[in-house]
């Protein structure tokens, strides 16, 4: 029989070794790693997205190794994910449209004509937006970014030159809120 020592030790274990796996970003848990096409990902950071004074999503981005480096991130050519969860019942489809499609002019400096039909299968996956929907954004070397929501993978989008304007989005130069993008960066 265990004693009530042991047993209060070895719960408090449990629940420390738990807290050490998961990342928590305004109250959602992001794991601290990642499997994405074979590769080890680890968490980077993450933060939340408000517009209005409104928490309206949460982020994290894992990399194969951390970074501070916005620009290598955005330009690299490697495995990566960022992780997005809708944390509002008031953002709509085409708000969270409208907002991706701002950043992307942000992002590729109003140039995205060459993107356009990739920009617009990319939008496809927010069809349907709920509270609580949790989008993997992945980008895999040689494939292209696959886009997966609650689990299932929507769709691949190839080009490394849509993978840098996407993750511009969140991490470039005129980022869609600076704080998120520092909490992405492990600042």
């Amino acid at each position: 029989m265990v004693s009530r020592k042991v047993f209060v030790v070895l719960v408090a274990i449990f629940f420390l070794a738990a807290s050490a796996l998961a990342a928590e970003v305004e109250g959602v848990k992001f794991p601290d790693k990642m499997k994405v096409n074979g590769q080890d990902l680890t968490f980077n950071g993450g933060g939340k997205r408000t517009k209005f004074g409104l928490q309206v999503y949460v982020a994290g981005l894992y990399l194969k190794q951390k970074s501070g480096e916005a620009a290598r991130i955005i330009d690299g050519d490697e495995t990566m994910e960022i992780r997005l969860q809708i944390t509002s019942a008031l953002v709509s489809a085409n708000r969270m449209k409208s907002a991706v499609m701002e950043g992307f002019e942000k992002s590729a400096n109003g140039n995205t004509a060459p993107l356009k039909a990739r920009i617009d299968a990319f939008m496809g996956i927010f069809e349907g937006l709920d509270n609580n929907d949790v989008y993997e954004i992945a980008y895999v070397p040689g494939k292209g970014t696959e886009v997966s929501k609650n689990g299932a993978i929507s769709s691949v989008i190839e080009g490394l030159d849509f993978k840098k304007a996407l993750y511009g989005i969140w991490l470039g130069d005129k980022p869609a809120q600076e704080e998120l993008k520092a909490g992405m960066l492990g600042k």
